[in-house]
């Protein structure tokens, strides 16, 4: 199996993965896991052996059927002196995926390992229901508030977007699963963790380690069959 066949199984089956997005990027290694399979468990070693953003990749077409919002677009709509802040380009060069920050109406503080795993699982048991956009509105807004403490991102296309939001949503395709992907920067001492230790603790814990190349590689060549 290729490291590219052997991250969609992983994820498929439940496990997490390591992904480089690159070095004309942030440089920076995010642990990765389907958003059905984010327990508490998971939700501790994201902050303990990460560190960074505990965060929720939605798939654009998800997104959209849910209504949700670019972060950044809203700030921009809003009439409010903060409007002006918007971040239109990252240090990178292309535009946030932020969107708004939710928690599930069941929790209490909703920042524990179990309040933001049942809010990132409860939104992956959401995304797969047969809904139409008007009901599955209707769910979303019944079920979750805002602001919260769990940072959803939206994918704006692989071919659009390099970042670790459309990587994740890419190997989730790939794989055969939803879009629903969770994402945690790996951090070291001030900065990113550097490439050489995050490949060392996947060494250690036995975890699929992949870079953003070899998924955009995998991605085009796809699409130019």
């Amino acid at each position: 199996m290729t490291a590219l066949e052997k991250a969609a199984a992983a994820l498929k089956a439940g496990g997490m993965i390591l992904v480089y997005d690159g070095d004309e990027r942030e440089g920076e290694v995010d642990m990765v896991i389907h958003a059905k399979f984010a327990k508490p468990d998971t939700v501790r070693t994201l902050r303990q052996d990460a560190g960074g953003l505990i965060c929720l990749a939605v798939d654009g077409t998800i997104a959209e059927r849910l209504g949700l919002p670019f972060y950044s677009d809203m700030l921009a709509a809003s009439k409010l002196p903060v409007s002006s802040m918007e971040c239109k380009k990252t240090a990178y060069g292309d535009r946030p995926a932020f969107s708004i920050q939710i928690n599930h109406k069941d929790v209490f503080t909703g920042i524990t390992d179990n309040d933001r795993s049942l809010t990132i699982r409860s939104m992956a048991r959401l995304a797969e229901m047969d809904l139409g956009e008007k009901d599955a509105r209707a769910a979303f807004h019944a079920e979750f508030y805002s602001p919260g403490h769990v940072f959803l991102l939206i994918g704006r296309g692989i071919e659009r977007r390099h970042g670790h939001t459309e990587l994740s949503l890419a190997l989730a395709r790939m794989a055969g699963i939803s879009g629903m992907m969770v994402l945690c920067e790996m951090l070291g001492p001030g900065k990113a963790l550097p490439k050489a230790e995050a490949k060392k603790y996947a060494d250690v814990h036995g975890l699929v380690f992949i870079e953003g190349k070899e998924i955009i590689e995998a991605t085009n060549r796809t699409r130019t069959k």
